[in-house]
């Protein structure tokens, strides 16, 4: 099987060179972008003050992988690995908060030159799987101007290969856990299955990320993909006293917001991780300054701390940005609850793209490709719901249903094309769907054979995010809005808003398999799971099917099925299932003036 994930997994970057040889192991003191080379970090001043003499080093037992490890961004023959080896967990002032009129990212004012003079070396390894035979390794030095943060690319793997990696504090025993990781396979491998697990919206307030854990013990998916909302850089409540309550503006402030749970570290140690950047921004006038408490500083300089911490924070590559900091490989949002009705009013507008120009065309030449080199599959990762959805639980005007245009150019290509088995994943809506992809209005479509469709969509819920539908949803009024959600649109399956959770994609040659799990209980950390729904889409089908033995789900609503609340929940850390009830759902409760976050 050729597997094609278009748009997300797999996306070029350029490899970093820097000009110290002792600094050129760590990805982190570049830019971002290979185009935006004023966010990289001058390491002629960080070697400079490495020389100084007087300098005491610290000690290898004051140093702690304070934040675990990670691997993401798989290539065939490299992925990348990550850690942070500080004195602290807490992230440093030393990471050039952009604020005023100083230059972005400067590093050659007394304060930087002064800082942290002391480069913590390490040394990693990348082991066969199970064993200690070392099959790539290297050195990388890092500093407080990277909030001690380490990222490198192992190279010379092998495609579609397991393995294991480790860090360890130069000439010491003060090693990191031992991770794992998994290469991409070549595009033209010939592959039985990809299994994959799908996360979005992550917020800290809401309650625990009991689902990362979950999927890392079941330990049974390749590959995670995070479609977006990894954080959120507002804040309505304290949630802990060593946790501030602010919003966020300086890098400093980004940084701990990235890696702050165990069941999280769980996942990025145990496969390679794609996470791509989305967020709500609760501001309106981006030429000017932030509404609430804090520094004033502009919104553009807030954005580029927010892509640089996000850049050191997480184990990905360079990615070739456009001039608005957009990344190739995935769809930005910004939400405007101001202008609701005039962008219902400009939805059809031809001019209106959700993605820009130059990334539409890389995505319609994208699909081309995979087509004609005869992929089985393309999978294209995005955060939005792109079915037409009536009503505003998937998002209303913020996702594809805003830029109808834009939406009707995409089907319109995979149609005249003759693209078939095109599989959208989505998330942001903090709710389940499952649809068949159809160009209603347009093409015939039969939701009972499935004739007329060009592919499928699996959407997923929250990790811990508030239900679209009301933060204090539950039965009967979560499974009344899936059933009108049912009733009124014809190429939707499948619909749930209650539960909290992730979904499993299975690729074969053969067909396409979602498995929709929740966690019944975010309000404590456990490892208790509920399995929600399953369906497939079978190669040439562009359709969704149920199971042979499939009549029922769990939750939501189900077109042609029954619906039964079972809550037999698995342990999926001692294995044994059993009957449980459960009386509460999230940590906190939103805000009375939080309709939908």
């Amino acid at each position: 099987m050729k597997v094609s994930q278009v748009s997300v997994l797999f996306a070029s970057a350029t490899h970093l060179s820097l000009s110290a040889a002792s600094f050129d192991g760590n990805i982190n003191y570049g830019s971002p972008s290979p185009r935006h080379t004023q966010f990289g970090i001058d390491v002629t001043q960080v070697r400079r003050r490495s020389w100084k003499r007087g300098n005491v080093a610290f000690k290898p037992d004051e140093l702690n992988f304070t934040h675990g490890i990670a691997s993401g961004d798989p290539w065939p023959n490299s992925v990348i690995l990550w850690t942070r080896i500080a004195p602290s967990s807490n992230s440093t002032k030393n990471t050039a908060p952009i604020d005023g009129t100083e230059p972005l990212y400067s590093h050659e004012t007394k304060k930087f030159v002064e800082a942290d003079p002391n480069p913590i070396c390490l040394r990693w390894e990348v082991f066969k799987n199970g064993t200690k035979s070392v099959v790539s390794n290297g050195t990388a030095y890092t500093t407080a101007d990277i909030d001690y943060t380490v990222k490198i690319e192992a190279k010379g793997l092998k495609p579609l290969t397991t393995y294991n990696y480790q860090f360890t504090v130069c000439d010491s025993n003060n090693t990191s856990p031992l991770g794992r990781t998994k290469t991409a396979p070549k595009p033209d491998d010939d592959i039985s299955e990809i299994n994959l697990a799908v996360f979005s919206c992550s917020a800290f307030f809401p309650g625990y990320f009991n689902v990362y854990g979950n999927a890392a013990r079941k330990d049974n998916h390749d590959w995670v993909v995070h479609l977006g909302d990894y954080i959120y850089e507002y804040v309505y409540m304290t949630i802990a006293p060593a946790m501030a309550s602010t919003g966020l503006i300086p890098t400093s402030n980004y940084c701990p917001r990235i890696r702050p749970g165990s069941p999280l570290g769980m996942t990025t140690a145990k496969v390679a991780d794609n996470a791509y950047r989305d967020g709500y921004v609760d501001f309106f006038d981006t030429g000017n300054t932030f509404i609430g408490k804090g520094p004033e500083v502009a919104t553009d300089a807030r954005k580029a701390n927010a892509v640089r911490a996000y850049f050191e924070w997480m184990p990905i590559r360079q990615t070739d940005m456009d001039d608005g900091l957009r990344v190739w490989r995935s769809f930005q949002l910004g939400v405007d609850y101001v202008n609701n009705k005039y962008i219902e009013k400009i939805s059809n507008d031809p001019s209106r793209t959700l993605i820009g120009g130059r990334q539409e065309n890389w995505f319609y030449r994208s699909l081309s490709e995979s087509s004609d080199r005869n992929a089985t599959w393309r999978v294209i990762g995005n955060q939005i719901v792109f079915s037409h959805i009536k009503g505003d639980e998937a998002g209303g005007g913020d996702v594809w249903d805003g830029y109808i245009a834009n939406r009707n150019r995409t089907l319109n290509h995979l149609y005249k094309n003759k693209i078939n088995n095109t599989i959208f994943l989505s998330g942001d809506s903090h709710m389940n769907w499952v649809s068949d992809l159809a160009w209603l209005g347009t093409k015939d479509y039969d939701p009972k054979t499935g004739e007329g469709a060009i592919g499928a969509e699996f959407a997923g819920t929250a990790v811990t995010s508030w239900s679209t539908s009301g933060a204090r949803l539950i039965e009967p009024d979560a499974g009344n809005i899936s059933r009108k959600a049912i009733k009124e649109n014809k190429e939707l399956f499948w619909q749930e808003g209650y539960y909290r959770g992730y979904f499993q994609l299975s690729v074969s040659r053969e067909k396409v398999s979602a498995q929709f799990f929740g966690s019944p209980s975010i309000a404590t950390h456990n490892s208790w799971e509920i399995s929600l729904a399953n369906f497939t889409v079978f190669a040439g089908d562009n359709h969704i099917h149920r199971p042979e033995n499939g009549i029922r789900v769990e939750t939501g609503a189900l077109k042609s099925g029954e619906v039964k609340h079972t809550n037999l929940t698995l342990n999926t850390e001692t294995g044994v299932w059993e009957v449980r009830d459960f009386d509460k759902m999230y940590l906190n409760a939103a805000p009375d003036f939080l309709s939908s976050f």
